[in-house]
């Protein structure tokens, strides 16, 4: 063969590498497309996902597969970078992270993360970015919450001692824990047992623009803003959340905290300088920071939240957290759209999320 017939037929076989729909996913390096075919490269003799990291191949030099074993059929062997042969990294990664949460689950002492490193054969920080990366949460935050929830299974079953609960979910000294009730309950665990009995909160309802409004405070700050068409269903959700608790309905200066939120409702670009209490697990509470910070006139996606807490996998959890934010308005989920900037789910309704997001639009 020739210099111009080999130029030719090189040139023959790149556009056909052009033309198919698989080499953009490749040159994108594209991770959807992991699992749905690989690429071969005659010069290195080996064969990669599309996602692969490498330096791009010329596309007359590749061509496609469907399989990995059609690839080493073919006589390839596989990257040593995107090891396309194995599960992919982020499938490898969740069960790596699993298998570290139920060490943490089982430990009477919260291991260091050097020792949790040296378990899963990485070194400290890159282990504290993949486990943040799967769960949203570091592996100290990760072991609180998971003892919270133990601590709340614990109190609810019947005849538990307080002090048998404590050390059952964990904790190893009951003055430790007590420090720090408030945050991990949001009252004490007597009170959380009860379903808040020997609490007060009081609330009121109201109307607004958007429908009813019910506004209700503890005495750490607002614990709750709700929107609705029926009053008397605002009332018992407030109940389900604390079956025990003393509801108080509101008196004058009540009233005055009540017109503030009606305020921010109407004009949500005005914000509200209320204390709040933000009662969720860690993760949510890192969720709900973020939606604070994002300005007034302006929305973000699901997506770019995750992004923002430190957990670009999360974004589902980011949905489900934005869902049990029990301050509309006051922690603004109504600003975070789907990527592609439509309106998605909103706890209180879309057409109120709709309305509010154009309210924030004027001057």
């Amino acid at each position: 063969m020739n210099m111009s017939t080999r130029t030719e037929a090189r040139a023959l076989r790149a556009a056909a590498v052009v033309a198919d729909p698989r080499w953009a996913a490749v040159q994108a390096r594209d991770a959807a497309a992991d699992g749905r075919f690989v690429y071969s490269v005659r010069t290195t003799g080996v064969y990669c996902r599309p996602s692969c990291g490498a330096r791009p191949a010329r596309p007359e030099n590749v061509a496609f597969h469907a399989s990995c074993a059609e690839a080493e059929h073919a006589g390839f062997r596989p990257c040593r970078r995107c090891r396309p042969d194995q599960p992919p990294r982020a499938q490898r990664q969740a069960a790596l992270v699993a298998d570290l949460c139920r060490t943490l689950e089982a430990a009477d002492e919260l291991p260091n993360l050097d020792a949790l490193a040296a378990q899963a054969g990485l070194s400290p920080s890159h282990l504290h970015r993949t486990f943040k990366a799967v769960t949203g949460l570091t592996p100290r935050a990760w072991a609180a919450a998971r003892r919270a929830q133990r601590l709340r299974e614990a109190l609810g079953r019947p005849g538990a001692r307080v002090t048998d609960a404590i050390y059952d979910a964990g904790y190893g000294a009951a003055s430790r824990f007590y420090e720090r009730a408030g945050d991990v309950l949001g009252m004490t665990p007597t009170a959380w047992r009860a379903g808040g009995a020997d609490t007060d909160i009081r609330f009121a309802i109201g109307q607004c623009s958007l429908g009813a409004i019910l506004v209700a405070r503890s005495d750490r700050g607002v614990c709750a803003i709700a929107l609705g068409d029926d009053p008397e269903a605002l009332a018992a959700e407030l109940q389900d959340r604390f079956p025990h608790a003393r509801l108080i309905g509101g008196d004058p200066d009540f009233e005055r905290l009540v017109a503030q939120v009606v305020g921010l409702v109407e004009a949500p670009r005005q914000g509200l300088d209320l204390p709040l209490d933000v009662r969720g697990t860690a993760f949510q509470q890192r969720v709900w920071q973020a939606l604070r910070a994002i300005p007034p006139g302006e929305t973000a996606s699901y997506a770019e939240i995750a992004k923002r807490i430190g957990a670009p996998t999360a974004t589902r959890a980011v949905a489900q957290a934005c869902g049990a934010n029990p301050l509309a308005v006051a922690i603004p989920c109504h600003r975070v759209v789907r990527r592609d900037g439509a309106l998605s789910g909103y706890r209180w309704g879309v057409e109120r999320k709709r309305s509010l997001l154009a309210r924030e639009q004027q001057p």
